[in-house]
This record gives structure tokens, sequence and C-alpha cells, in this order.
């Protein structure tokens, strides 16, 4: 896994590889979504460069035309003897073809010290371009990564990211060369350090592999005891507004930036004000397009919350021109993780910043959805009736009679049901409730045994 120089503020040079399976607006939407993840990573964006290849597989990525322009656009700090070798000798010849204008940046004055290209690349990949521009090269899975290991907070989210952070960097480690030790994981001078090397990092995996068993184990716990309570999960593209929706529905202190994947830590609070039985809410990690096989994986017990969910609300950003695409993405990790059978509401997030005329759009096209914002009472309001709504689906209503003799059963009643009408006469309690048929069956059986 690669990391940053310093702790000032890079400059990064955006690099898309537009290859016949990518559409152009997937391939600009991808791009712009690069941007962002830089811009949580601390970077600043100082330009953008495309290039149509065959395909992402060339020794130096882009073709020797482009690769001369970038290095003009980084101070030409690589080595010209390394980059013509590589890109005349031993490559192909694959047509190249620059989008549009000659490369650029947007301040001339401005070089940049960081290269990202929006694909994965390969070790000799990085080690090349490296070379090639003397400056340090990250590709989107590094960068999200990166991301992940400084937003990881919990002990799970920790060993949940380290694992997918050795998985990336253990085809990447290398076997010469000079930099930057530590990004290069001790990168030694044979084959023998470099098999220790790797060696070391299978070693990590096994130990780190272990102890998140034990930690999933304790969290598999914690969802048992919960396995009583409606639990609601909220799920959906990372900065949609799953962390501002979870704080407007819980009344809960939890972290709200506008930052890409600002929440990677399950966070599970009581719906507010409480309810009878109590409903549980839960934060899940946010998705990304192209987002890494391993991170997905890794990351399977903290969305297990969405797997036991009763109700699943997919939070979307209605006012992001790209959200259908996010809520395929939704769907497809969340398939593949198993969850294809839950109940779902789809929840169309920062309503206040469209008009009327788009609403009405939104309303013909997903009659089924609520459109909101976290920031209006009256909407969160709504939804906490919705979601009670959900939970009372299943329930039956039903009228329990409690003597006053019966001890500590009324107080399991406003625990665990919700009390519509409540009498009382000379000998008894009379409750009107509404339940879930097991409750019901467990108090008549508790009065049952108190004769």
């Amino acid at each position: 896994m690669q990391s940053t120089k310093s702790t000032a503020l890079n400059r990064a040079l955006l690099i898309s590889i537009r290859t016949p399976d990518l559409k152009d607006g997937e391939a600009e939407e991808s791009l712009a979504e690069l941007s962002r993840l830089v811009t949580t990573l601390g970077f600043k964006v100082v330009g953008t460069q495309s290039q149509r290849q065959a395909s992402t597989k060339r020794l130096t990525v882009v073709g020797s035309g482009k690769l001369k322009e970038l290095a003009d656009l980084t101070g030409n700090k690589g080595n010209d003897d390394h980059t013509d070798t590589i890109t005349d000798d031993h490559i192909n010849d694959e047509a190249e073809e620059d989008i549009d204008e000659k490369a650029y940046l947007n301040d001339p004055t401005e070089l940049a010290d960081v290269v990202v290209f929006d694909c994965d690349l390969s070790s000799s990949q990085l080690r090349n371009v490296e070379n090639a521009l003397g400056v340090e090269v990250f590709d989107r899975t590094g960068v999200i990564i990166e991301i992940f290991s400084r937003h990881a907070r919990t002990r799970t989210a920790r060993l949940q990211v380290e694992i997918a952070r050795l998985n990336y960097l253990s085809p990447r480690l290398r076997e010469s060369g000079s930099g930057n030790n530590e990004r290069q994981m001790g990168r030694g001078a044979g084959e023998s350090s470099l098999e220790l090397d790797r060696r070391k990092v299978r070693d990590k995996l096994g130990d780190l592999k272990r102890e998140l068993v034990a930690v999933q184990a304790e969290m598999k716990g914690r969802r048992t005891q919960r396995a009583d309570n409606y639990c609601v999960a909220l799920v959906g593209y990372t900065n949609a507004g799953k962390s501002s929706m979870m704080r407007a529905l819980t009344g809960s202190e939890v972290l709200v930036e506008n930052k890409l994947f600002a929440t990677l830590d399950t966070t599970v609070r009581a719906l507010y004000p409480e309810t009878q039985p109590r409903i549980l809410v839960s934060d899940t990690v946010g998705f990304i397009k192209k987002l890494p096989h391993d991170l997905v994986a890794s990351f399977h017990s903290t969305l297990d919350e969405a797997h036991e969910a009763s109700l699943l609300l997919y939070v979307v950003d209605a006012a992001d021109p790209g959200f259908r695409s996010q809520l395929t993405v939704v769907n497809e990790v969340l398939q593949e993780i198993g969850v294809d059978d839950s109940q779902k509401l789809l929840l169309l997030n920062k309503s206040d910043q469209l008009n009327d005329q788009q609403k009405e759009k939104l309303l013909q096209e997903f009659p089924d959805a609520v459109q909101l914002s976290t920031r209006n009472p009256v909407d969160i309001s709504a939804l906490r009736e919705c979601i009670i709504t959900f939970s009372e689906r299943d329930m039956i209503e039903e009228e329990i009679i409690v003597p006053y003799t019966a001890k500590g059963i009324i107080g399991d009643i406003r625990g665990n049901m919700r009390v519509i009408k409540e009498d009382y006469d000379e000998s008894c309690t009379r409750l009107l409730v509404r339940a879930r048929a097991l409750d019901l069956e467990r108090v008549k059986k508790m009065l049952k045994d108190d004769n």
C-alpha cells in the first residue's frame, strides 16, 4: 500500500484510461468520483487527463507521447532513458489516441507531485510509471484503501481494512529499486529478501484473520442479543447522507462529514423518540463503484447488520444526477452478500435541493419511494411513522387481561408490545396491545403459570 511522502498537501494529476468497453459518460463520472476520493485523501487536484487505449495492460499504462507530456507536468524528475526503453522496446505497437487537447494543468505554476490512475495497476506498471515520472503513483484501489485506513476507528474496522490493505499490497511487493522503503515494505536486494517480505505479509494476514474471527464472534453475540428487536439498516452509496439520516432518526451524535467514506464503523441506536417495543437503526459502510473485492469481503461482518435487518432503508442523494447508477451498485453489493429478500424502502434524500418539476418526475419514476430531507423535522417525523408501520405489519392486535396479583407482567408488556388502550376494573388491568405472535404467546404462558 502506498503512503504519501509528507503531510503537506499533495498536488494530484488524475488519469483516465478509456477502454472500448467504457462509455465516455461512465468514464467522466468515474473520473469525477476519483477527484472526490483524492480530495477526501487530502490531495489537491491540479489537472485531469484522458487517453483512449485498447486496454490498461501497457507496461507504462499510457502511450509514449502521453507519458512524456505527463513528465512535463510533474517537473521531468524521472529517468528519460528508462522511459524510452520501456515505451519503445517493450510494448507492442498499439494505437493510441489523445482525447481533445494536449496535457495541461489547471494552474501551470503548480506541478503535480502525485499521479493517480482511475484503474488498477500492477506492481510493474506502478514501478515503470514512477521511474518515468519521478513522482508517487497511485491507482484507484490504492486510494480507496488509504481512505479506509485513515477512517477506520473501531477494532473491527481496523482489522478489516488492514486485511484488505495487505491483500492489495502482497502482489505489489517489489524486488529492487530505490525509493520509499516503508511504502515498498522492505524491498530487498534479491529474491530471497522479496520472499521474506511476502512470508511476513502472509503471517501477518493469518494473525489478523484469526483476530477478526474472534471479534466477529463477539459481534454475532451482540446481534443475537438484539434479535428480539425490530432492526432497520441504512444502506447506500458513500456520501448519500446515511449518517445524517442516522442522526436525525436516533438523535445520536454520529459523525457527519461531507467526505467519501466518513463512516466505516457500524453504529446501532434506538429510534427516537423511543417506541415500544424498541426499534433499532444501524448505519453501515457506504458503497462505491469499483469497490475493491477484498474490501467487500473484509466488511462482510459489518454488512451483516444489513443481512440481519428486517427493513433496509436505501438512502440515495436525489440531487445527484448519477444516483440511479449508484443505486445499481448498492443492489449489486447487497446481492453479493446475500441480502436480496429483505423488505426495502427507497429514501430520496436531499429533496430540498430539487425543484417542483424534478420532484414530480421522481414521484412518477419511483412512486413507492419517500422524498425527504434530513434537515426537515416534518420529513423525519413522517419517516419515523413509516418505519413504525413497517415494524407492525406482522403484529397481532389482541386484548390481554392481567390480574393485579400478577408480578412483573405489565412491565414486560409495556417493554415489548405497543399498548393501544389501557383500562382498569376491580380485579385486573385490560390492555389492548399490538405485538408479535411470539411475544403474545410468551405473556400468555406467564399469566397461566402465575395462576
